[in-house]
C-alpha cells in the first residue's frame, strides 16, 4: 500500500472509531486541558477544582449542542476570570469555536467568532489580565482564533466532501442495479421471443394437424372427429395464453380484444376437453359460485385445471376424477379426488402454484394420496 492510500486508510478507521466513541475523543480532547491546569489547582486546589468541573461538561456537549456549549463556555470564562481563577478557559473557549465552525450554522459561526473576539480584547485591554505587549497578545490571540475557526472550517467541508462521495457511490450503486435489471428485461424480451418462435411454430403445427385430421374425420364419420376438434380448440387456446404471457414478458402492450381471464364459467370449457382427453370427470357444486370475486374465480379456474393437469399425467389409465365446489360463509371449497395411482412423491410446478394461489386468498391447501388415489382440497378466503 501507498504512503497515500495509508493514510487515507488511517483517516477513515479514525473517523470510524470517532463515530462509534464520541465520548473517547472528547476525553482525549479534556486530558490536555486538565494537565494544563495543574499549577493552578496547586495553588489554589479546590476553586481550580470545581472551575475545571464547571468547564469539562461542554467540551461533551459541543458535538450535539455546539453554539450552546460555546456560550456556556464564554459565560463561565468570563465569570472565573472576575474571581481570578485561571484553569484553561481560553484553550477550551478555541475548542468550542472549532465546534461551531465545523458543526453550527454559519450565522452562529459568525457570532461565536465575534464573541471570542470581543472577549480576547477585552481580556487584554479592559480587564487588566495582560500587562505587557498587549499588541503582540492581541495578534497572537486572533491568530488562535483565526486557526481555530479555518480548522473547524476545514473539517467541515471535508465532511461534506466526504458524504457527497458517499452519496454518488449510493446513486452509482443504484445505477448499476438498474442497468442489470435492464439487462435482465432484455435478455427476458429475447428469450420470449425465441419461445414465441419455436413453440408458436410447433403449437400451430399441431393446431393445424387437429384441424385437417378432425374434417377428415367428421367426412368419415369417425368418433374421433370430437377429441380432435377439441384438440385444435385447446391448442388454440394455449397458443393465445402463450402470445399473451409472451407480450408481457417482452413488454408489449396488451391488445384490448384479448380473450379476458377465464372464471367460473370456463369449467364448462375446460371439462369437455379433458374428458376428451380420457379422464371421466364428475362435476358437482353448492352455493352461489358466481357470487365470487373476479380473482377469487381465477384462482378457482386456475386450481381445478392444474389438479386435473396432473390427474392426466399421473393418474395412469382407466382414472376418474371427481370435482367439487362448494361457497359458504365468504369461503370456497375445491376438492378434486382421483381413483388412480397417485401422483409422486416430489412436488410438481402445479402443487407449487395451487399453494401460492391459496396463500394469495389465505386459504389452506391439501395434497397427498388418498385410500384409492389422489386428493387435492383446497379452501379459499375471499378477501375483505
Amino acid at each position: 500500500m501507498s504512503t497515500q492510500g495509508w493514510l487515507v486508510d488511517r483517516q477513515a478507521r479514525l473517523r470510524a472509531f470517532d463515530r462509534r466513541h464520541p465520548w473517547m475523543t472528547d476525553t482525549l480532547v479534556a486530558v490536555p486541558i486538565v494537565l494544563f491546569s495543574i499549577p493552578n489547582i496547586i495553588e489554589k486546589p479546590l476553586s481550580a477544582i470545581i472551575a475545571t468541573l464547571v468547564l469539562l461538561p461542554p467540551l461533551y456537549w459541543r458535538r450535539r449542542y455546539p453554539f450552546p456549549a460555546f456560550l456556556a463556555t464564554v459565560a463561565t470564562d468570563l465569570l472565573l476570570s472576575r474571581m481570578g481563577i485561571s484553569v484553561g478557559a481560553g484553550v477550551i473557549l478555541l475548542v468550542m469555536l472549532f465546534g461551531v465552525a465545523s458543526r453550527g450554522t454559519w450565522r452562529s459561526l459568525a457570532w461565536a467568532s465575534g464573541i471570542t473576539v470581543a472577549q480576547m480584547l477585552a481580556e487584554i485591554y479592559l480587564f487588566g489580565s495582560v500587562t505587557q505587549d498587549r499588541t503582540l497578545t492581541s495578534l497572537l490571540a486572533l491568530g488562535a482564533i483565526v486557526a481555530a475557526v479555518a480548522s473547524g472550517v476545514a473539517v467541515r467541508t471535508r465532511r461534506a466532501y466526504l458524504i457527497a462521495l458517499e452519496d454518488r457511490a449510493a446513486r452509482l450503486e443504484i445505477e448499476r442495479d438498474q442497468q442489470a435489471r435492464l439487462a435482465v428485461a432484455e435478455e427476458r424480451a429475447r428469450v420470449a421471443r425465441e419461445m414465441h418462435d419455436i413453440v408458436g411454430h410447433h403449437v400451430s403445427v399441431i393446431v393445424g394437424l387437429a384441424d385437417g385430421s378432425a374434417a377428415l374425420a367428421t367426412s368419415r364419420r369417425e368418433q374421433t372427429a370430437e377429441p380432435l376438434r377439441l384438440i385444435g380448440e385447446t391448442g388454440r387456446q394455449a397458443l393465445a395464453e402463450l402470445r399473451r404471457v409472451l407480450g408481457v414478458l417482452r413488454g408489449e402492450d396488451t391488445d384490448p380484444q384479448l380473450r379476458p381471464q377465464p372464471d367460473i364459467d370456463d369449467l364448462d370449457r375446460l371439462l369437455p376437453s379433458v374428458r376428451a382427453a380420457g379422464l371421466p370427470v364428475t362435476y358437482s357444486t353448492s352455493g352461489e359460485l358466481h357470487t365470487l370475486s373476479k380473482g377469487l374465480q381465477l384462482a378457482v379456474y386456475r386450481i381445478v385445471q392444474e389438479a386435473l393437469t396432473n390427474v392426466l399425467k399421473h393418474a395412469g389409465r382407466g382414472a376418474t376424477a371427481d370435482l367439487s365446489l362448494s361457497v359458504s360463509d365468504g369461503e370456497v371449497r375445491v376438492r378434486v379426488r382421483d381413483n388412480g395411482r397417485g401422483a409422486p412423491a416430489a412436488p410438481s410446478h402445479g402443487l407449487l402454484g395451487m399453494r401460492e394461489r391459496g396463500a394469495m386468498y389465505g386459504g389452506v391447501v391439501t395434497a397427498g394420496p388418498a385410500e384409492h388415489g389422489w386428493v387435492v382440497d383446497v379452501v379459499l378466503k375471499e378477501p375483505a
